[in-house]
């Protein structure tokens, strides 16, 4: 999971000099704005989700299952209440927002899925099960 947090930072961290820099250029210093809001928003949601499952990894399941459970929940409000406070300003621009939170959740989405499947896994039988194989065929 490591691996995955780190690729998912990386790739935040590349689509947000890519998306400041255009929406500079498209939409001026709103543009910039919308683009760093648009990275935090879509950025944070998926990392965070990665940071539970690295954090909680060593806690008993159900346990494990109900701090990811809550954390999603958070996050959703949270990203619903920063939207509605968004809604009314003007010093940003929707455009870039929109399409920031969108690329963002993509590439970090992708980013930690190769960080993921892109690690060496070591697959172990237990001897205890391989033992009980052998005494159910006797």
């Amino acid at each position: 999971m490591r691996a995955a947090v780190r690729y998912g930072v990386l790739g935040l961290i590349a689509l947000t000099i890519v998306a400041t820099v255009i929406g500079g250029l498209v939409a001026g210093l709103p543009g910039v704005w919308g683009a760093l809001i648009g990275a935090a928003v879509g950025g944070g949601f998926i990392l965070f989700t990665a940071l539970g499952v690295l954090l909680t990894a060593r806690l008993p399941a159900t346990t494990a299952g109900a701090v990811l459970l809550g954390t999603w929940l958070l996050k959703l409000i949270l990203a619903i209440v920063v939207m509605m406070l968004l809604k009314p300003l003007d010093f940003y621009d929707k455009g870039a927002l929109v399409l920031t939170i969108v690329f963002a959740l993509l590439i970090v989405l992708g980013a930690e899925t190769y960080g993921v499947l892109s690690q060496r896994a070591l697959y172990v039988e237990p001897a205890g099960s391989a033992e009980q194989g052998n005494n159910d065929e006797r």
